[in-house]
């Protein structure tokens, strides 16, 4: 069976209470793997009633988290080159056998980069699954890790910046015109030699 996921965000109300979360309030972040549907579930939890939710489901994986508000002008401006958050949410929500590799090189890009956290890791009988939480959004991602040899992880990272339009063909055509894509999607001169 292949366990579904789809980018959840986080509440903004306790699961159990449905009191408003407060701006900076620790709460808990559990994931429940619902065998019925095949899919995985969020919840967000008060942590004065977490005990309370713990004697009620066994989670799957969870974790504390800080609470931010976000403000509706913090979403980022929709851009023509596809950014590494954008192609990693796509990626998973198309959920292609054959991109896990990408999904798991855009993750650890973007822990690097402290866009995303790591917050737990679980076995199953896929596989490695890791929990990753967006610190500015609060969403959560999770990916399976495919246990990438270290000869392969060059042609996987060859095969992302393709789809984020860093290489492949629209690259060599950046430099037959002496420019080239940054990474924050900007076309600058390439200077000459």
């Amino acid at each position: 069976m292949i366990q579904q996921w789809n980018i959840r965000s986080r509440a903004h109300e306790c699961a159990v209470t449905q009191r408003p979360f407060e701006d900076g309030e620790r709460h808990y972040t559990a994931i429940y793997f619902d065998v019925k549907s095949g899919e995985y579930t969020r919840r967000d939890i008060g942590a004065d009633v977490w005990k309370q939710e713990l004697s009620e489901r066994k989670p799957f994986s969870f974790w504390k988290t800080l609470y931010e508000k976000n403000a509706p002008d913090e979403r980022p401006e929709i851009t023509p080159k596809e950014s590494a958050l954008g192609l990693l949410q796509r990626l998973i929500e198309d959920d292609q056998p054959h991109t896990e590799n990408a999904r798991f090189i855009l993750v650890a890009m973007l822990e690097r980069k402290r866009i995303l956290s790591p917050t737990a890791e679980k076995e199953t009988e896929q596989g490695k699954m890791l929990f990753y939480e967006n610190r500015k959004t609060g969403d959560v991602y999770i990916v399976r890790d495919p246990e990438l040899r270290l000869d392969e992880v060059e042609g996987v990272q060859e095969e992302v910046a393709n789809l984020l339009g860093f290489g492949g063909p629209a690259a060599d055509a950046g430099k037959a015109v002496a420019t080239k894509i940054t990474p924050e999607g900007e076309v600058k001169p390439v200077p000459a030699d």
